[in-house]
């Protein structure tokens, strides 16, 4: 069976700038094999080449631009397919610029059909554009949902999320959210997966930190989804969502000899459940009384 790999980066590849332990031994796996594989962020501000650069410059070689699927260039081949002959007006930084001047689509701050909103430094005189161009009629598309974004452990940042919803507040109008989780982030993923691949594959499995973003786009897209606690999610608070992963493992690392011999374990055979893990299987039923009595220091990291 061949099976091809979709692959969050932050949290599942690297933290801050460092890579996980094992990451370089899983993409090597990957390569080896002539394993299909595409990583996948909701970032819009890097192009595809600027992260095989930083890749390289964490010790991950052998990657090109192709190996990369950003929520920049999903934005870019959802207008030129919904609506190509269209103009927009952008807050972002090089990624989606970079994106939608590939497709063609024309930065117009006059009368725009679309104001497009991504990562990056914003200012208050763009968000004035920016809700001039709604109020005459524009409409209003992000490049993700995230509210915020990691940034260290300790620290996060504003999302294109968080810019959209300023933007939704002062106008009344709603925007469209394309990336993780939405389903045309996945199903372009999936057919540039298969251009990679060269052969039709049976399986695809999209491997991510993230419950929100990765494993319910995973879910509801039909695929099945690995979560990685080497991220944001944590083992006790995945009983807390209605969708679950196929698998749950403690980093990458846990799939490369999976990788190398083709032999496929099944979900109760993750790592993470094993040794003193074990006795964790008993709480993550979506019921634990546990999960109502959390704190709630902030909101999602997606609407």
């Amino acid at each position: 069976m061949k099976t091809g790999y979709l692959i969050d980066m932050d949290g599942v590849i690297y933290r801050e700038n460092h890579l996980i332990p094992g990451a370089v031994e899983f993409v090597q796996a990957l390569s080896d094999t002539g394993t299909p594989f595409l990583f996948l962020t909701n970032n819009s501000a890097p192009t595809p080449e600027d992260l095989a650069v930083r890749l390289k410059h964490l010790g991950i070689h052998g990657l090109s631009a192709r190996h990369f699927y950003t929520s920049a260039l999903n934005t870019a081949d959802f207008l030129s397919e919904t609506d190509p002959s269209c103009t927009v007006f952008v807050i972002g930084e090089g990624g989606i610029l970079t994106a939608l001047h590939e497709r063609k689509i024309a930065n117009y701050a006059i009368r725009p059909g679309y104001v497009v909103v991504g990562e990056g430094a914003t200012t208050m005189e763009k968000l004035t554009k920016a809700h001039e161009c709604l109020e005459r009629g524009a409409r209003l598309l992000a490049t993700n949902p995230d509210n915020w974004c990691p940034v260290s452990s300790e620290q996060t940042r504003p999302g294109a999320g968080a810019t959209a919803a300023f933007l939704e507040a002062s106008t009344g109008r709603r925007a469209y959210f394309l990336g993780k989780p939405n389903g045309y982030m996945f199903h372009r993923a999936r057919r540039k997966l298969a251009e990679l691949a060269l052969i039709a594959l049976e399986e695809v499995i999209m491997i991510g930190d993230t419950m929100e973003t990765d494993i319910r786009g995973a879910f509801e897209a039909g695929m099945q989804s690995y979560l990685v606690l080497s991220g944001s999610t944590q083992l006790e608070s995945i009983g807390d969502y209605v969708y679950q992963p196929t698998r749950v493992l403690q980093s990458i690392a846990d799939l490369t000899e999976e990788v190398k011999t083709g032999k496929i374990s099944d979900r109760l055979d993750s790592p993470v459940f094993t040794g003193s893990q074990a006795g964790k299987l008993g709480h993550r039923h979506q019921t634990d009384i546990f999960t109502f009595h959390k704190p709630r220091p902030r909101p999602a990291m997606t609407k």
